[in-house]
């Protein structure tokens, strides 16, 4: 989850026929998550309280990866349980076989909402970085 207090911010923007998620947070899981409430933004303008939250847990062998597997976990999500997860909360920790994601989304229904096709995550022109106020992501999305 995210830590309390952490400052967390995200921006869409435009990408040729893509969009990007531009994110900055104080830690990992932090930006982890504003990604992912990015990407929910990427799809829906207006989102409803309802919905349950459900867990969510991705490791890979680099931090890159894990983002790429954690967003690709969100959408696989979406499909299966017919939820836009919304309000991510994430916590990302180093394991002896690479690194960890435990977090959290509040599933709204896709029957509530009027939901934007948002196919899958890319490599293409990401960056995950450490910087001097915290961390940093830019992911494109294929719509």
């Amino acid at each position: 989850m995210t830590e309390t207090g952490e400052s967390a911010t995200f921006a869409l923007r435009e990408h040729t026929a893509d969009v990007a998620v531009e994110a900055d947070a104080t830690t990992l899981g932090g930006v982890f998550a504003a990604v992912a409430d990015g990407m929910a933004a990427a799809m829906c303008d207006d989102v409803p309280a309802s919905g349950d939250r459900h867990d969510v847990s991705v490791t890979a062998e680099g931090r890159e990866a894990l983002l790429f597997d954690y967003l690709d976990e969100l959408i696989y999500e979406r499909d299966v349980r017919s939820v836009l997860p919304v309000g991510n909360e994430a916590r990302v920790s180093e394991t002896a076989g690479g690194w960890q994601v435990a977090g959290t989304y509040r599933g709204v229904p896709l029957a509530e909402v009027d939901a934007r096709d948002l196919k899958a995550v890319t490599y293409s022109e990401m960056d995950l970085s450490e910087r001097a106020t915290g961390w940093h992501a830019y992911v494109v999305f294929d719509v």
